[in-house]
Order: structure tokens, then C-alpha cells, then sequence
């Protein structure tokens, strides 16, 4: 599994034609506490660089990008009930939704980790 960044700071995990997209640990720090998630249903297609989700903190109210088109094909579930996890675990049990790649092409902009490490600390 690869794992890139966007200047957005979402991430995107890919493994074959199928990834998973959250929001990195800067993101959520910037944020703060996360109250609310709201993730597309299963089926949407989302566009690269389109509005994929919505989080809600405490401070502001923020649109997930989609780093890749592609069609969701699972949401997480467990960020309805305890939308905490992106706090807690922004790059593992927070993640958001799973997809399948509509061009795996378009991952060649994205960052890697090392690239978006030096990204962040440039900001």
C-alpha cells in the first residue's frame, strides 16, 4: 500500500484500484476537537479536487476533498458515532471513506510523505 498527500491535507492509501481517503494529522490539529462528520453515501462518485465529506469542529465547519476521482464504495461508519477518531486517529481509525480509482493517473500530482512533511513545515 502507497500512501499520498494533497496540499488539502487529506490523505489517500491505495492499494490496487482501491483506496482510502481521511484527513491528516495537521488537518485535525488545525481543527480541533471534531464533532461532526459527514461522509458520502456509498455509490457517490466524487471528483478529484470536488467536495467528498464535511467535517465540524468546535471551531469551523470544513469540506473534505477527494484527492482521486473515483465512486465510494464504504463509509466509516464508526465516525457517526464517535466522530472523535479523527482527533484520536486521523491516519488510521479515523480515515473516512474507501473508493475505487477512476484513473490511477491521477495520483502522479500527489505528495508523498516526505514531500508533505516538508510541505507542512513550510507553512
Amino acid at each position: 500500500m502507497t500512501r499520498y498527500f494533497t496540499d488539502e491535507h487529506e490523505w489517500i492509501e491505495v492499494n490496487g484500484n482501491e483506496a482510502v481517503v481521511g484527513i491528516t494529522d495537521y488537518a485535525q490539529s488545525q481543527l480541533g476537537d471534531i464533532v461532526f462528520v459527514e461522509i458520502p453515501a456509498v455509490g457517490t462518485n466524487v471528483t478529484k479536487g470536488g467536495d467528498a465529506a464535511v467535517v465540524e469542529s468546535v471551531k469551523a465547519a470544513s469540506d473534505v476533498y477527494a484527492p482521486v476521482s473515483g465512486t465510494v464504495t464504504t463509509g466509516n461508519d464508526a465516525l457517526n458515532d464517535d466522530p472523535s477518531l479523527v482527533n484520536s486517529d486521523p491516519e488510521g481509525e479515523g480515515w473516512f471513506f474507501r473508493l475505487t480509482l477512476e484513473d490511477p493517473s491521477q495520483l502522479d500530482g500527489l505528495m508523498d510523505a516526505a514531500a508533505y512533511k516538508a510541505f507542512v513545515a513550510a507553512l
